[in-house]
């Protein structure tokens, strides 16, 4: 699992049947420290994010399983919503908790 953020929402017209009912939205990966890492990609969100929700996803055929539909095209799927993130860098230092 890999972290992002939610930058916006996906309105589609027309999708495969297999979608219909799925939220669509745009979503920027996030290295630990809460950094982008690189473009923004199109995403499934079964979780109901909120605009600039930090969450964690899934990609390739993991997030094909997010949805009940077996076999739907689906590429990147975001499966939960981050509260808080705990960075342990070595074991001589406590924990850094980073916000969204």
């Amino acid at each position: 699992m890999q972290l992002g953020r939610i930058r916006g929402s996906i309105v589609a017209t027309r999708k495969l049947d297999r979608l219909s009912g799925v939220r669509l939205v745009m979503m920027e990966p996030l290295d630990s420290e809460l950094r982008v890492t690189g473009p923004p990609v199109a995403a499934i969100d079964v979780v109901h994010a909120r605009l600039n929700d930090v969450v964690y996803w899934v990609g390739s055929r993991e997030a094909a399983f997010a949805i009940p539909e077996p076999h739907a095209a689906v590429d990147v799927a975001i499966v939960g919503i981050v509260d808080s993130v705990n960075i342990l860098p070595d074991r001589n230092s406590s924990f850094r908790k980073v916000t969204k």
